[in-house]
């Protein structure tokens, strides 16, 4: 009786690391950019993705995305977001020690002294305005093997849960739309789709609690899959559909394009 009660529980412990190892958790920047430092802020982009580079090579991340924004919030004309993906939520609490950014970036360009290491960081702070740093963990995913690549579509919307209705939101979008999400994959009108949360605690103040990622490969696909209306949904399923919408609040949507990453 006791052997058989350390198996299963071994089993379950070895399950329940098995899950933790799968989860994803992101760190997203948006990231505003002088008009008339455009130019010098993209140079650095291209330095900033050797420095991660190296970061995956060193197992400290899993990627990094670089996405140029067409369209925000009245008021804060973000044109740039990053995207910083780690397999591990210590990882992702320390990614932004810039002593780690500089070492790698010291492993990645080993003819430029620290000195000009530290400018080239000094020179990008100067250049951009990271107005919000928001990190995520993710709670759903669709079933596809899409590859991001530049050029990729997407659109990040931030919802907000109303409050009492938390845990009704998360489950309608992972019973609710993560199906019809599904649906459109299968259909060709869409890529790939995640649900995140906001992994660090916040109060009733904050301005969002969730994001959704819609991912489509160009914009034929995109405007396609705005007409999408599922015809076979039954009565009730529109119900649980107009339920969900209900449970939050769309604070707003960025519509994306994703100019460089690392994998």
């Amino acid at each position: 009786m006791k052997k058989s009660v350390f198996l299963w529980l071994l089993v379950l412990m070895i399950s329940q690391g098995l899950f933790a190892q799968e989860k994803k958790y992101l760190v997203f920047e948006f990231i505003r950019v002088d008009p008339n430092r455009v130019f010098d802020y993209l140079e650095y982009k291209d330095f900033l993705a050797k420095v991660y580079e190296r970061a995956l090579q060193n197992g400290a991340i899993t990627g990094w995305d670089l996405w140029s924004l067409q369209s925000g919030t009245e008021g804060e004309p973000f044109q740039y977001a990053t995207i910083t993906y780690y397999n591990d939520p210590v990882k992702m609490m320390n990614g932004n020690d810039l002593d780690q950014l500089v070492q790698n970036a010291k492993e990645a360009f080993p003819d430029m002294s620290e000195t000009e290491i530290a400018s080239r960081f000094r020179d990008a702070i100067d250049n951009q305005d990271l107005a919000v740093r928001n990190y995520m963990v993710e709670v759903a995913r669709t079933d596809d093997s899409y590859n991001y690549r530049p050029g990729t579509l997407a659109s990040f919307d931030l919802m907000k849960a109303v409050e009492g209705k938390f845990d009704e939101y998360e489950k309608a979008e992972r019973e609710v739309f993560l199906p019809i999400h599904e649906k459109k994959i299968k259909a060709g009108l869409m890529e790939n789709w995640r649900f995140l949360r906001t992994a660090v605690p916040t109060g009733s103040e904050a301005k969002s609690t969730h994001m959704t990622m819609n991912v489509y490969s160009n914009y034929v696909q995109f405007f396609n899959s705005m007409e999408y209306e599922d015809m076979d949904a039954t009565e009730s399923q529109l119900m649980e559909v107009e339920k969900g919408l209900k449970s939050r609040d769309q604070k707003w949507v960025y519509l994306a394009t994703l100019e460089s990453m690392v994998r």
